[in-house]
């Protein structure tokens, strides 16, 4: 199929349902599904549904209500409490099974409460082709909807369509969960995500002040040390900035020796648990 009849399906998949309350984490492809509910459905028949928890950061939150007010959409923001699951703590190569469960447990609550008979997520047809996608089980297992994959839309036709939409989220990074970056066998907790969101922020501000575009940025809590990940175009200059070590270290990483990198997506599956 080309492009364009992927997104007549997705319309037409969308149109044939009777209300949609959409898992919005803000980024690129829930936006997509968001939006082309709106289309298919009316703003009336589609919620917008935000997990909130620690593992979110401000940034995000403020972006994602953004967009959902600007398609006139209702939009929610149960908290929901990953965080006291001993299985997601402990941080193994399943993490993200454990969080998509609860995330989609709470979504789908709030769904039902609201009158909203399905949810869907934004899964698209490239992560359903990645090996390490233990959180598209959770969503399978729940009978939640992924349109996105059902119409075969990969990421870059996601994109396309997202900008011949006008969406502002067409070109938006992705974004994952702040516990993304925290080395598979360390315990994931509040303190530790707070302070890599307070790096992260600190670094992207430095990197703005020194005339450095910012778009791919992570700051990865590795334990006895902490990488920072540019763009690879960047890494040089980046790594060359005076004030880049110590924002790392007033975030919250005291002493931790800091090396800068080249943005990897998925990097921390390659690499050894720390447990």
């Amino acid at each position: 199929m080309t492009p364009d009849t992927k997104i007549t399906a997705l319309l037409d998949r969308l149109a044939a349902l009777p209300s949609l309350a959409v898992a919005f984490s803000g980024g690129a492809d829930s936006a997509l599904v968001l939006a082309a509910a709106v289309r298919a459905l009316g703003s009336g028949r589609v919620l917008a549904v935000t997990a909130v928890s620690d593992s979110l950061a401000a940034e995000e939150l403020d972006a994602a209500r953004r967009f959902a007010a600007s398609l006139g959409v209702r939009h929610l923001l149960p908290a929901t409490a990953e965080i006291e699951d001993p299985r997601y703590r402990a941080n193994g190569r399943d993490r993200c099974y454990f969080c998509k469960s609860e995330v989609l447990d709470v979504i789908g609550r709030v769904a039902a409460e609201h009158g909203f008979a399905h949810v869907a997520t934004g899964t698209n047809a490239d992560d359903a082709a990645d090996p390490f996608r233990p959180g598209i089980r959770a969503a399978d297992e729940r009978g939640v909807l992924a349109p996105l994959r059902e119409a075969a839309l990969t990421k870059a036709e996601v994109r396309r369509a997202a900008r011949a939409w006008d969406l502002v989220t067409w070109d938006k990074p992705a974004a994952p969960c702040l516990a993304s970056r925290v080395a598979y066998g360390l315990e994931v907790t509040p303190a530790r995500l707070n302070r890599i969101e307070t790096a992260e922020r600190s670094v992207r501000r430095l990197l703005a002040r020194a005339g450095l575009p910012v778009t791919d940025l992570r700051v990865r809590d590795l334990g006895d040390r902490v990488r920072v990940e540019v763009s690879a175009d960047l890494t040089s200059r980046a790594a060359g900035l005076p004030g880049l070590v110590p924002a790392v270290r007033e975030a919250g990483f005291p002493g931790a020796p800091v090396e800068v990198a080249a943005f990897r997506s998925g990097v921390l599956n390659t690499e050894p648990s720390r447990r």
